[in-house]
């Protein structure tokens, strides 16, 4: 039986390297695919292993942050890392069935329970190219000013509505 134990022992310890956790390091986001460099066994660190990413959303982390790292067949020269995680930055107490899309300045974009809250993170809120921006709601709230920079001149909707109020026609009574 010894000889068959010796005989699986590559095979085995390669299956043991095919996983790893790592602590990436650096991020190089230039290229097709973003490229990081991670500290994976006790002095082992890899650079230029390939993250992959899910269509449509993509990220790069500001620090340090945890890494899932694959070896294909448990060779360790080609590492591929498929999942981040940034426990600093990461929010918490989301509800089961919550999703929220979130960096580390504190922005963010939740899908909570009672409806879809955009977190600027005291920054602005830009939305770019698009021809047309349309609220199809009952009541559309604001709590600070709207400024109008088309025809009216760069005039707050405080400073028409004085000017609307305060206006009268012969034979008005008001």
């Amino acid at each position: 039986m010894s000889a068959f134990k010796s005989m699986l022992k590559p095979l085995r310890e390669r299956v043991m390297l095919m996983i790893a956790k790592a602590v990436v390091t650096m991020t190089d986001d230039d290229g097709g695919v973003q490229r990081v460099q991670m500290r994976l066994l006790s002095g082992e660190t890899r650079s230029a292993a390939s993250r992959f990413q899910n269509y449509g959303l993509s990220s790069r982390p500001a620090g340090q942050a945890l890494a899932v790292a694959l070896f294909v067949g448990g060779g360790r020269d080609h590492p591929l890392v498929v999942a981040l995680e940034d426990t600093a930055a990461r929010p918490r107490g989301l509800r089961p069935g919550e999703v929220i899309v979130y960096d580390d300045q504190g922005q963010s974009v939740h899908l909570t329970r009672d409806g879809i809250v955009i977190d600027g993170g005291g920054r602005a809120v830009t939305i770019r190219n698009a021809p047309k921006l349309r609220a199809d709601v009952p009541l559309f709230e604001c709590t600070g000013e709207i400024k109008d920079r088309c025809d009216a001149g760069g005039v707050t909707m405080a400073g028409m509505r004085s000017v609307y109020d305060g206006h009268t026609h012969p034979g008005d009574s008001g």
